[in-house]
């Protein structure tokens, strides 16, 4: 156990190395570091909200919103199908509660009314055995000529999961943008999403960025009809993002969506220079674009925004080139938040906070000197014991004990795991962890030096003996702390990334790093007793 070749000692002294200059760049300022040359490592650690203060919020989906715009589209659907050939008259069709509700003129159509609308039912996804999803309306044809589709609750709740599920990609990719550091999007429960923004100094931007729907739409103008008289089918009376509003009737269906986008990005108009927002078309889009405006010369469109519209300009002449621009009144900042939000994607249903937190810088530096304090005294406390119970072997303790320290915080740094509070306790318990390891083996020297053996076969056979022990305790720790990762969230799992790196630290440094070093004492003082 105490032999190593020199491709062994060669490895051990390289990864210690690395791991000291992946770790060196967290003991400068972010300043410095960027003043080094390119060459050498910059990466410093993520710190968590609770280390640097930032923002947190927790959204839920709006469910009754999301439901009654899912029904207003089915009901433009159902009128569609029942205006095919042949043609089934109705009456009465409209939003009832959670459903849409129409009368059928012929009961005799009623079966070929079912048999169209079961169509539209929209089954939604597979069941885990593999059998067909489940539907996301109940259709209820009834005998008098009533028709209703009502949300089922299990497509509800179906519905529900993909909305949060696709919301934390949306969500992902608006912070991603804003260039923020590290953000944390995780889903809480069945219907709600946190948003941990650390180091943000911004947070009303955030919130902006990240609540805003986004739902852009394209929709042709009814100048036709004035806002203050009764509606007609297929129209929309939206508000204008003016002050005061003005009033608009817009087709219900839009030309075009958000999804047609290629592209978005703020710049300026050239003959105002004002910020506008200039956008690219798929070829489908501009296909669609091209065509419509060809049919609809000196009529307006409006550009809609979250049933807001932005802009009405009239289409002086077909545009054909796939692009565009959205004026608004917009700030630099604004356009480049729309620019974003278009980029992004929109939500695909709207989402309220329903906690919000700001937790400032000041919290967060007091959060760090208590844990430099906890640190310095575990540690500290640590070492005067093993040097006090072990003498000159408790200082080789203790230079593994620092050494494993540097590699947990060279691994995190180079993984760009996020730092925060309860995960600095997870590196105080490792601490201590490492050095029972040390323990372990010194307590089993003794016992073979105790019974007769020589000091160098003593220190051998300890090493030996102790390593079931100790990879027994290590696994079975390992263990615990991937459960809590995979099974915790937030706080959880901050404690169990550095647990779980610092029990893979501590095997190689109890195992490599301490014996290579108590070998070379060996060769260097040939010890022939041992003082324990």
């Amino acid at each position: 156990m105490l032999h190593f070749t020199r491709w062994k000692m060669i490895s051990i002294l390289t990864v210690i190395i690395v791991g000291l200059l992946l770790a060196l760049p967290n003991l400068f300022s972010k300043e410095t570091v960027e003043s080094w040359p390119s060459w050498v490592p910059k990466r410093q650690l993520v710190l968590g909200l609770d280390l640097q203060g930032g923002a947190y919020l927790l959204y839920q989906v709006d469910k009754q919103d999301y439901v009654q715009k899912r029904l207003r589209t089915l009901v433009g659907d159902i009128r569609k199908t029942l205006l095919d050939e042949p043609r089934i008259g109705y009456s009465g069709l409209g939003v009832q509660g959670q459903g849409v509700q129409f009368r059928v003129r012929d009961l005799s159509q009623l079966p070929e009314v079912r048999k169209r609308l079961e169509k539209l039912q929209n089954p939604l996804g597979t069941s885990a055995l593999g059998g067909p999803g489940v539907n996301e309306f109940d259709l209820d044809v009834g005998s008098d000529g009533v028709v209703r589709m009502t949300y089922s609750q299990a497509g509800l709740d179906q519905r529900v999961r993909q909305i949060v599920d696709q919301s934390i990609e949306v969500i992902g990719r608006r912070i991603d943008q804003l260039g923020t550091v590290e953000p944390s999007i995780q889903r809480q429960g069945s219907d709600r999403i946190l948003v941990e923004a650390p180091g943000l100094g911004d947070p009303e931007r955030l919130k902006s960025l990240v609540g805003q729907t986004a739902q852009l739409t394209f929709h042709l103008v009814d100048t036709g009809v004035s806002p203050t008289a009764p509606r007609k089918p297929g129209t929309l009376v939206l508000d204008s993002t003016d002050t005061p509003p003005v009033p608009y009737v817009v087709e219900e269906a839009p030309l075009l969506t958000g999804e047609d986008l290629t592209d978005a990005q703020a710049t300026f108009d050239q003959r105002t220079n004002e910020p506008v927002v200039s956008f690219r078309l798929s070829s489908t889009g501009a296909r669609i674009f091209g065509e419509v405006t060809q049919k609809n010369v000196n009529r307006p469109f409006a550009i809609v925004l979250d049933d807001k519209v932005i802009s009405a300009p009239v289409i002086r002449e077909p545009i054909l080139g796939g692009s565009g621009q959205i004026s608004g009144n917009f700030s630099i900042q604004s356009a480049n938040d729309l620019a974003i939000l278009l980029r992004a994607g929109s939500l695909p249903a709207k989402l309220t906070i329903v906690e919000e937190r700001n937790i400032g810088p000041g919290l967060g530096a007091d959060s760090i000197e208590a844990g430099k304090l906890a640190s310095i005294i575990a540690t500290v406390a640590v070492c005067a014991f093993m040097v006090l119970t072990y003498g000159l072997l408790g200082w080789i303790a203790n230079i593994a004990v620092i050494v494993n320290v540097v590699l947990i915080f060279s691994i995190m740094t180079l993984l760009g795991a996020t730092l925060s509070l309860p995960g600095i306790a997870g590196v105080i318990i490792t601490v201590g962890t490492a050095v029972d390891a040390n323990v372990l083996i010194y307590e089993r020297i003794r016992e073979e030096f105790r019974s007769g053996r020589s000091a160098i076969a003593s220190i051998d056979a300890g090493f030996h003996k102790a390593l079931g022990t100790i990879l027994d305790a290590n696994v079975t720790t390992l263990i615990a702390a991937l459960v809590l990762f995979y099974l915790g969230s937030g706080p959880i799992r901050g404690f169990a990334v550095t647990h779980a790196i610092g029990v893979a630290t501590t095997m190689f440094t109890a195992f490599t790093f301490t014996r290579l070093m108590v070998a070379m004492w060996v060769r260097w003082r040939r010890p022939t007793k041992i003082t324990l």
